[in-house]
Formats: C-alpha cells, sequence, structure tokens
C-alpha cells in the first residue's frame, strides 16, 4: 500500500515582455532542493523549447503569445500538469496552440515518460494505439488518416482523475477545428503492463 505523501506547493510566477505573457508553475518546499530544482528547471527548459517551436510555426509578424498551465495531479509523489502557449501572428488565419504534459517524481525529481510508466517489454504501444482508436471511433472524431494513429514512446500524456490522458499536437490526427484531441484511458484497464511501483500502480491503489 503506497503511503500518504502531501501536496507539493506550487506557485505561479508571471513572464512578460512586449507582446508575451506567459504564465508558469514553480514548485517549492519539497524536502529534497535538488529534487524540487530539477522539477522547476525542468518547467522553464519545456517552456522555452515551446516558445522556439511557435517561432518556427508563426512565420507572420507582431506575435502575440500567451502561456498558461493546469495542475492535473498532486498527490502520492507525483505532479502531473500541461503546459499551454497559445501564439497569434499577422497575418496568420489563426493562431496556434502547443501543449506539452509533465510528469514528475516528487522524491527525484525525475521526469516520467510515457514508456517508463509500463513494465519493460510489454506491449504497451499496440494497447494504448488500440485503445485510441477505439476512442475515436466511438466519439466519431474526424481523423485526418485513421490508418496513421500510433502511440509512440515519447507521447505526450498527463495523469489525472484516474486515468492516463494520451494526447496529439493540433493537426497530428485531426483537423484544426477539433482543437487538441485527448484521450483518457483508466489507469485500472492498465494494471497488467503498468510499471510496478510506477505511477499508474500508485493512483490505482489505496493509500493508508
Amino acid at each position: 500500500m503506497p503511503q500518504y505523501v502531501p501536496p507539493v506547493t506550487i506557485h505561479t510566477v508571471t513572464f512578460t515582455a512586449p507582446g508575451t505573457v506567459i504564465h508558469y508553475p514553480q514548485v517549492t518546499g519539497l524536502a529534497d532542493k535538488t529534487a524540487e530544482n530539477k522539477i522547476n528547471h525542468t518547467i522553464i527548459r519545456t517552456i522555452q523549447d515551446m516558445q522556439r517551436a511557435q517561432q518556427a510555426v508563426q512565420t507572420g509578424s507582431q506575435p502575440e503569445t500567451t502561456g498558461n498551465f493546469e495542475i492535473k495531479t498532486n498527490e502520492r509523489g507525483i505532479l502531473s500538469l500541461v503546459l499551454s502557449n497559445y501564439t497569434y501572428s499577422t497575418p496568420m488565419a489563426h493562431g496556434y496552440t502547443i501543449a506539452k504534459g509533465l510528469t514528475f517524481s516528487m522524491q527525484t525529481g525525475n521526469t516520467y515518460t510515457l514508456s517508463s510508466l509500463f513494465k519493460p517489454g510489454s506491449p504497451y504501444q499496440a494497447v494504448l494505439t488500440a485503445a485510441v482508436k477505439k476512442q475515436v471511433q466511438e466519439r466519431n472524431l474526424p481523423v485526418l488518416d485513421a490508418g496513421s494513429i500510433t502511440v509512440a514512446p515519447n507521447q505526450d500524456f498527463y495523469l489525472a482523475d484516474k486515468a492516463l490522458v494520451l494526447f496529439y499536437p493540433l493537426y497530428s490526427i485531426t483537423p484544426y477545428y477539433v482543437g487538441i484531441p485527448m484521450f483518457p484511458i483508466s489507469v485500472y484497464d492498465l494494471q497488467d503492463i503498468a510499471a510496478e511501483d510506477g505511477p499508474l500502480t500508485t493512483l490505482a491503489a489505496d493509500v493508508v
């Protein structure tokens, strides 16, 4: 049984520059300051990477950028969040949103990749791909190419509400008007292939 781990304290920091307002989280109060610094540095580095990615997409002039975040899980030694960056440049037809999921171990400050959530050698990609395709069909989502839908080892995801939520960039599998497509999968449905003592196992277990 996992032991109770209190939520970590999150402070909102705001970065402003001409045409740019970015709100992002910073962690405080962790007993291990090395882990705390690692989490905070990863968040800032990811935001910088997202800004560079927007510069490649938005080729117009006078870009206006707004950045935000959502905390999805903050319990049991797991911190999972989503960073978002919306940028519009004149005379583009519309703005572009980039979202990145980050899931951390509060004990080590390390970032979980999708592949690290599962047992080595398990067919997690096939299992998750099948789950995504099933939801596409059940939800009648318009897709650009149903045959090209896959789940990669570095797939974006977050953990929330006893679910692993996979998501894809704009234009990758659905038209722009759909937005960022998200696919929640119950952690209980993944226990056979979940890594022992990993986040999927921890979230599915009762806390004592």
